[in-house]
């Protein structure tokens, strides 16, 4: 599968939410990592493999009030990863 980077815009009002929706998110089948970003940490930034955003934020808005889904990108290979394809023979 590709992986996806997913953000996700949160309500939070103390670090108690916060701490809940990384572990949310962190708890979701298929994340690899979760970082709050923005000024006032309210943006959720989840990057995985096989994440349904959909209900990933659903989840976040039960448990925190509202949550809304902002993108869902799939994140391209980083140069210098070996794929069959991309090998070169120098002979």
């Amino acid at each position: 599968m590709v992986q996806q980077k997913i953000v996700i815009k949160v309500q939070v009002r103390c670090d108690k939410c916060r701490s809940k929706a990384m572990e949310t998110a962190a708890d979701t089948d298929g994340v690899i990592s979760v970082s709050l970003q923005g000024k006032y940490k309210d943006t959720v930034v989840v990057t995985g493999d096989g994440v349904d955003s959909a209900s990933l934020a659903k989840r976040l808005g039960k448990k925190l009030g509202h949550a809304s889904l902002e993108t869902v990108e799939e994140m391209k290979e980083k140069p210098g990863v070996d794929n069959d394809e991309t090998k070169a023979f120098s002979f």
